[in-house]
């Protein structure tokens, strides 16, 4: 298979088992990164790649849909 699987690693500021805030905290900071530093900056992607594996896709689309209509509940400007 060319897609290799892989689970968000340890993050030190999510130390509990409840992944919520570590799922929000990677898609803000995926957006931040992206207005900051570009689509192609290749750290950008290991937050996108945390929140896929972290967030809900229902969670995702919210998100998504909120951030479209501009009413995502956070900044998302670096």
């Amino acid at each position: 298979s060319k897609y290799v699987l892989q689970t968000a690693g340890f993050d030190a500021r999510f130390p509990n088992t409840n992944q919520t805030r570590h799922c929000f905290q990677n898609y803000t900071d995926y957006f931040k990164c992206v207005t900051a530093k570009g689509e192609e900056f290749a750290p950008c992607k290991q937050f996108k790649r945390a929140y896929n594996s972290l967030c809900p896709n229902e969670w995702i689309a919210r998100f998504d849909e909120q951030r479209e209509n501009g009413t995502f509940p956070a900044s998302l400007e670096p």
